[in-house]
């Protein structure tokens, strides 16, 4: 229960601050905002109004929205109205949504740095420990069972020589040692194991002439890390993050187009229990990554050109700035309605296999 509490939580907060992205845009683009609200209609009660804006908390507890006033497709127009607002206010008004989730996303990853989350550092410090990151196949490595995730605890040779544990160490180390025993020492998941490694020709591709045993290393710590050098590793964070993401949603866009779009590797609202639980379990610097990581989903996800999204809307809005001239009402509503149902029944299906996973 705890789990699904921390999941509601986790997206009303993040949609709550892209909602307030739109309503601080709103409010300094001079478009009045007739409501903010958390949660969805039905309304539970009015916390109050302020500055000509109503402030709502409503029952069903999954996110949150800005009512703008002539927003709604009802033709109102005239001072202070969304409508009648200049385009570049609108494109404004609509990005901030996703610019508050990508600020959002910035500091929840440099708070999990600062709380402390597995990093890599350059230099070796007391905490620091050797991370396989990942295992070339057919490798001598890859024989022996060695795995990326595993930290390495020893290594030497049958003389009982031992090299710096670091991933210069190592290398230097292996490359010396062309076919000769070396004894590798790891722990995987709090259990260690000792396997025996020969370091051969051709294993790491363009260095054929380098005997290695075919492992990436990392150096590795869950330290803290101050404030202005996590917001920094955060920055780093977030840009590979939004690459991530922005690869995997044209890849399963590509694969749509094709007739072959694969939603196994995409995680619904049931899926996302399981992932917050082990998050939580690592402690509150993963979970601070997570609710990044979600964060920055949404700022891909919101700009993606589908009607009733940001970035659909963006498009309309780009559209009649070109036309000089607004979109026909009942073409914007027709598109809006097929927008929505594409993202309803995306959500049924993600939530299908969700729980289908559950029972494999």
């Amino acid at each position: 229960m705890l789990t699904v509490l921390l999941v509601v939580g986790i997206l009303v907060l993040l949609i709550v601050v892209h909602e307030i992205g739109h309503f601080i845009a709103a409010k300094l683009s001079g478009v009045t905002v007739e409501e903010f609200g958390v949660g969805y209609p039905p309304r539970a009660f009015t916390l109050g109004r302020w500055g000509g804006t109503e402030y709502t908390i409503n029952w069903i507890p999954f996110g949150g929205f800005v009512r703008l006033f002539g927003d709604d497709d009802d033709g109102v127009h005239g001072k202070g109205t969304f409508a009648d607002a200049p385009s570049y206010k609108q494109a404004l008004i609509l990005l901030a949504g996703v610019l508050g989730n990508l600020l959002a996303g910035w500091l929840l990853f440099a708070a999990a740095y600062n709380v402390g989350i597995l990093h890599t550092v350059s230099e070796p410090t007391a905490d620091a420990r050797l991370l396989v990151s990942d295992v070339v196949p057919s490798s001598p490595a890859d024989a022996a069972g060695l795995r990326g995730g595993d930290y390495i605890v020893s290594v030497h040779d049958a003389g009982g020589e031992e090299p710096p544990l670091t991933p210069e160490g190592i290398t230097a180390f292996m490359s010396e040692r062309g076919g000769e025993h070396i004894t590798v020492t790891y722990e995987r998941r709090g259990e260690t194991a000792t396997v025996p490694v020969r370091p051969a020709h051709a294993v790491v591709p363009g260095e054929a002439q380098r005997p290695a045993i075919g492992v990436g290393l990392a150096l590795v710590t869950s330290a803290s890390v101050p404030w202005g050098e996590a917001l920094l590793e955060a920055a780093v964070s977030s840009y590979r993050t939004l690459q991530l993401v922005l690869e995997g949603v044209g890849r399963l866009a590509g694969d749509a187009l094709r007739g072959e779009p694969d939603l196994s590797g995409v995680t619904g609202p049931v899926g996302l229990v399981g992932v917050v639980g082990e998050a939580a379990d690592n402690g509150w610097g993963y979970l601070l990554s997570l609710a990044a990581f979600i964060s920055l989903n949404l700022v891909i996800i919101n700009l993606v050109p589908i009607p009733a999204l940001d970035g659909g809307r963006l498009v309309i809005v780009g559209l009649e700035a070109l036309m000089r001239r607004t979109a026909p009402r009942l073409a914007v509503q027709v598109l809006n309605t097929v927008g929505i149902a594409l993202i309803i029944l995306l959500m049924i299906t993600v939530t299908y296999n969700d729980v289908a996973q559950l029972f494999s």
